[in-house]
């Protein structure tokens, strides 16, 4: 049975284009586009019309970079794969690249079994993985080249949390070595682990315990540092590399100078560093443990710096890190003590918003908003031109954005399921009101009509940027 469905009066947003058009959606893809009022258009007949007069019709987001289920910390992240894909469909995204982990002395095979079956038969959106890869040897380094064919094209490593996720430099460099002969992309948490480790334990010695100081001892320059220092063995390896959440100016001042060299150098934000600051992690009353994620929250002043680097594409992607702990039971846990507060901050459903809102606010283009958030990601992790487009032959993942609503961001009415929210307050001009995923109505006119299942694995290509 053929299905159709005609969006109709809409203005059609991409990373490359601006029209008003109509889209004519077939068995799950994008099957035509026509200006709208034309014979063309007209012509088109579907089981569903929807209207999108004075609405925006984009490709669903796609978030390179979410912790589904993630244990951290004692803990485990609040969300599971079927409420944090739901949450993702209320705020527009409709594929989520998430985290498979291999344990230190297992093969990266069981860490990929164990996130597969996790996720299958519960995902509301399509989704793939990436590998952390904690261990390395010469059987990871191997699997590392199975991975690749299979549609597993990127690998996590740490340079912080020792004794968890770490890689020394000269693991960090083997891993790198393989990709640049596979094909893969490593993607580096670039924080100075050994060091923040003394600085962490200084701190608890001068009883400074309050969540503000898990901001004071992660410092800027150890960020800076770790990032050089990912970007030069990088460059001996002859691989190409990308930094996930840069937070500090001084780490986007090192891609800036990597990327005019001609490095294929990539990195990626979050909303967290765009729009809070070290000003929430001082909250009193323990308040400010709900914004303890690494890298941490910046003082103000690096936002001007990110933003900058958004438009001059020294950042290319911005992602949420979507990794939830709830205040109660859990980032409790670090009463006392901030270093065993669970990181991680909630966002895979406000993303959309908080950037269509950098629109309103004159950050960014419309554009640029789309690029960011849908195309760039799709090609960074080879998922593109399926997803992050609407165009021919694209999956039909589209989102019906009314650029006009206002809303107030809250716990009270968020769907992730966490217990409270990081932009609690935050007045925001531009909702999501109706989302297709491959075709099929997950938010309709803001009723959720989706279902666990519906959402399939996605094997990726290999980074789309490089030669």
């Amino acid at each position: 049975m053929s299905s159709r469905t005609v969006i109709r009066g809409g203005l059609v947003i991409t990373a490359s284009d601006e029209l008003h058009a109509d889209v004519l959606v077939e068995d799950g893809r994008i099957a035509a586009l026509a200006a709208s009022g034309t014979p063309a258009a007209e012509a088109w007949t579907a089981e569903r019309t929807i209207d999108a007069t004075g609405k925006y019709v984009i490709p669903g987001g796609v978030d390179a970079h979410t912790h589904m289920e993630l244990p951290f910390g004692g803990t485990f992240a609040s969300d599971s794969f079927e409420t944090g894909t739901r949450a993702a469909a209320w705020g527009g995204t409709t594929t989520i690249v998430d985290f498979a982990v291999q344990s230190v002395g297992h093969s990266l095979r069981e860490g990929l079994d164990a996130w597969n079956a996790k996720a299958d038969g519960k995902c509301a959106i399509d989704y793939a993985f990436h590998m952390i890869v904690s261990d390395v040897n010469q059987d990871t380094l191997k699997e590392m080249d199975l991975l690749v064919e299979e549609g597993v094209t990127s690998f996590k490593q740490f340079m912080a949390y020792p004794g968890v996720f770490y890689s020394d430099d000269g693991q960090i460099l083997r891993a790198m070595q393989r990709s640049a002969e596979n094909g893969g992309l490593i993607m580096m948490h670039a924080e100075n682990g050994i060091a923040i480790d003394v600085l962490v334990e200084q701190a608890l010695a001068r009883g400074e315990t309050d969540p503000r100081y898990h901001g004071e001892v992660r410092k800027a320059l150890l960020e800076a540092e770790a990032t050089h220092r990912a970007i030069k063995l990088a460059q001996v390896a002859g691989a190409p590399l990308y930094v996930v959440h840069v937070s500090a100016q001084q780490a986007v001042a090192e891609l800036a100078r990597a990327r005019d060299e001609g490095l294929n150098v990539f990195g990626e934000t979050c909303p967290q560093y765009l729009f809070l600051s070290t000003d929430n992690l001082a909250e009193p009353d323990f308040e400010g443990a709900k914004y303890v994620c690494s890298t941490p929250l910046r003082p103000k002043e690096h936002q001007a710096a990110l933003w900058r680097g958004l438009r001059t594409n020294d950042l290319q992607v911005v992602s949420t890190d979507h990794c939830p702990f709830c205040f109660v039971g859990q980032k409790e846990l670090g009463r006392g003590d901030f270093s065993k507060i669970p990181n991680g901050l909630p966002g895979v459903e406000n993303r959309m918003d908080l950037l269509h809102q950098a629109v309103v606010d004159g950050h960014i283009t419309r554009r640029r908003w789309i690029e960011i958030a849908c195309a760039t990601p799709a090609r960074m992790f080879g998922l593109y031109p399926k997803k992050g487009t609407i165009a021919p032959g694209a999956d039909a993942d589209v989102v019906i954005y009314d650029p006009h609503a206002e809303q107030v961001m809250s716990a009270e009415t968020h769907h992730m399921n966490v217990d409270y929210s990081a932009y609690e307050g935050r007045r925001t001009t531009g909702r999501v009101e109706t989302v297709l995923s491959r075709g099929e109505l997950v938010i309709n006119e803001r009723e959720f009509t989706g279902r666990a299942g519906h959402g399939v694995y996605t094997p990726r290509s290999t980074c789309q940027y490089l030669n």
